[in-house]
């Protein structure tokens, strides 16, 4: 007889990112700075690079300059593509 294998699930492997929040005045929306060190091609010079990102959130809880830890998810609305990661 053929042993059966139970099927393992699968784990998401999204893209997770961690910033700064710097403005929460949109409703259940906030808005995520991230800061990243990249190095030019030729010069080999390191430079800031600052992206800032829409964050989905449920309860309006998060102040301006807290950290916060997100990950990518299906589109919510036109810019937010991003979620909280509760830890």
């Amino acid at each position: 007889m053929a042993k059966v294998i139970p099927a393992i699930k699968e784990v998401k492997n999204t893209p997770k990112w961690s910033g700064v929040v710097v403005s929460n005045k949109m409703d259940k929306t906030i808005i995520v700075s991230v800061d990243t060190l990249k190095t030019h091609p030729k010069y080999l010079k390191q430079y800031r690079s600052t992206k800032r990102y829409k964050v989905h959130v449920e309860e309006n809880k998060y102040v301006i300059g807290e950290k916060v830890e997100f990950e990518e998810c299906r589109p919510i609305s036109r810019g937010t593509h991003h979620k909280i990661v509760v830890l």
